[in-house]
């Protein structure tokens, strides 16, 4: 290949007629053309007088370009790839502007036809696009920024018939490392239209250069490349494509600037590539680290419906990690997440803000305080009125119940909103409700007021529940709200208590509500007829088991369901 190009040089004339002209010629010529100009812009730079260091460093610079010349026509991809082709009418270009300039400025005899300052900015701007040069001449061959696309050509069905799709994609990735911004712009642009057609064509062909390419373009001088970049990253992320790759590439400083002082359309998709790399708890470390917690509670207070719900749900997988809670506290986050419980733009900004709020309340008595202080109790149970009480804003009242006087829960009307939940909520909505029961019954009157509000029938239902932690915690409901002694009458009437109960002394150690059940059976145990449902229904075989397996209560129940059988023996003899 090296030995055509040189023919190529030695047969081809330096192609003329100005730019139009470049653009007809094939990348031999265009070869040709740049080795016959270096020479003449090599003698111009160094006979030109004034500003000396800067022509030094022009001369310096335009001394590497034979080498580059030579490696490009070397490279397999040469005559084939149009980027080569490009990379040489950009150098032809930047060489005729030296020789030019050096002709408009003289040989030193001569006043140059230029301001000085002009010169200066004219000579320092030459000097950036050899740079240019340089740079992409040597990235297209040293980091085979192109060869990483042959595999996949090969991949194909036929091995001579390249998959055109694949193609085009591998040269917009390639050209993301090299040109001018206008020509780094299209390409973003390309990958953005060939992502939107078919993703996998996309995310099959990105490695690692790619990836740290598009980081930095999330820099780039120009808003609409940065726009573009950034949303370019936030379908990789929303695929669930290069998430830690991204991050140990840098991705998160630049995210969170374009976060803080973006474009709008910028700052949409930063705070949607946040939501989505905030689910890694080592990512979320990094934002908080990094200072993004300011630019997303702000979000939430000043950001339309769109860039508000991703900033809530960011904030909201930032407070699952127990250690970053504080630091999301004193950028005041509780405030906000109250705030948004009763005037978030979409639902979904509000279900996050409860979630967020549980998570901050889940082991920490401060932050429980903290949130009471604010007022974030009558929040919570303003926002179960809705007609499915979601089972976040039910975890958060579980964890704060436990820090208010029963009196006070009464007096807000936390009773009717917990059987709410328990009827019309999920399984785990409904879990969470009794859970909070479990903390409020503490007292003979407390457990009174449960028990008129018609909590126990739901309770009793949730025995049969799918999940073991409902079942779970609605026995332990029951076997505290069963000590006041109406609700244990409730309890026997209800026809469903007994069989669901028995079926909990299933002795599998998965089966964590045993405990709780024996419980309950021992206070329906006073019933004759309960105890003979008991014993219909199997209870003896499982209590032995129990028994042998030192479950508390579960030798008692067994004696007085025998004792029961006993009887009934003696009375049919």
């Amino acid at each position: 290949m090296a030995e055509q190009a040189d023919g190529a040089v030695d047969g081809a004339a330096a192609p003329t007629g100005g730019e139009d002209a470049a653009d007809t010629c094939s990348a031999y010529q265009l070869l040709s053309k740049a080795r016959q100009l270096v020479p003449s812009a090599l003698e111009q730079a160094r006979r030109s007088k004034g500003f000396t260091a800067r022509w030094k460093t022009v001369e310096s610079k335009i001394e590497h370009l034979p080498e580059c010349l030579s490696d490009l026509s070397s490279h397999p991809c040469f005559s084939r790839n149009d980027i080569f082709r490009e990379q040489l009418q950009s150098v032809c270009r930047t060489l005729t502007e030296v020789i030019e300039l050096s002709r408009r400025h003289g040989d030193g005899d001569e006043q140059p036809c230029i301001g000085k300052l002009q010169m200066q900015s004219t000579l320092d701007s030459l000097s950036g696009k050899l740079d240019l040069n340089l740079k992409d001449c040597r990235l297209l061959m040293k980091t085979g920024v192109l060869e990483e696309y042959t595999l996949p050509r090969t991949a194909a069905p036929n091995p001579a018939e390249p998959d055109p799709a694949h193609s085009n994609v591998g040269e917009l990735l390639a050209r993301l490392h090299i040109g001018h911004d206008e020509a780094k712009h299209r390409a973003v642009d390309g990958l953005l239209a060939a992502m939107k057609e078919d993703d996998k064509v996309v995310t099959s062909a990105l490695s690692r250069s790619n990836i740290a390419a598009l980081v930095h373009l999330l820099m780039a001088a120009s808003p609409r490349i940065r726009e573009k970049a950034a949303e370019v990253i936030r379908m990789l992320i929303e695929l669930g494509i290069c998430e830690e790759l991204l991050v140990s590439e840098g991705v998160l400083p630049p995210m969170i600037r374009l976060a803080e002082s973006g474009s709008s359309v910028s700052r949409e998709s930063a705070v949607a590539s946040l939501r989505g790399l905030s689910r890694s708890p080592d990512t979320a470390r990094c934002i908080v680290g990094h200072g993004g917690v300011s630019q997303l509670v702000e979000m939430c207070q000043t950001g339309d419906s769109i860039t508000q719900a991703a900033a809530a749900a960011a904030l909201r997988n930032l407070s699952a990690v127990p250690e970053v809670r504080q630091p999301l506290v004193e950028e005041g986050i509780i405030r906000v997440m109250i705030n948004l419980l009763g005037c978030g733009m979409v639902s979904g900004c509000k279900e996050h803000a409860a979630e967020c709020l549980q998570n901050l309340t889940a082991s920490n008595d401060s932050l429980r305080r903290a949130v009471l202080a604010d007022d974030g109790l009558r929040s919570l149970l303003l926002y179960l009125d809705g007609p499915s009480p979601p089972e976040s804003a039910v975890g958060a009242l579980r964890n704060l119940v436990g820090s208010v006087p029963p009196e006070m829960l009464i007096s807000m009307g936390l009773l009717p909103r917990l059987l709410h939940a328990m009827w019309a909520g999920s399984v785990g909505a409904q879990q969470a409700a009794a859970s909070a029961i479990c903390k409020i019954s503490t007292s003979s009157e407390m457990k009174k007021s449960i028990g008129e509000v018609g909590c126990l029938p739901l309770l009793i239902s949730m025995l049969d529940a799918k999940t073991n932690g409902a079942r779970e915690v609605a026995a332990q409901a029951l076997s505290s709200l069963m000590s006041y002694s109406q609700n244990a009458r409730e309890v026997k009437k209800d026809i469903r208590s007994v069989p669901n109960l028995v079926h909990l002394l299933e002795t599998s150690p998965h089966n964590t509500a045993k405990k709780y059940a024996v419980a309950c059976l021992l206070r329906l145990s006073t019933s004759k007829r309960c105890r003979k449902l008991m014993i219909s229904y199997g209870a003896v075989g499982y209590l032995k088991k129990l028994s042998e397996m030192d479950i508390v209560g579960s030798k008692r129940l067994l004696e007085r369901l025998e004792r029961g059988k006993l009887r009934s023996l003696f009375s049919r003899r």
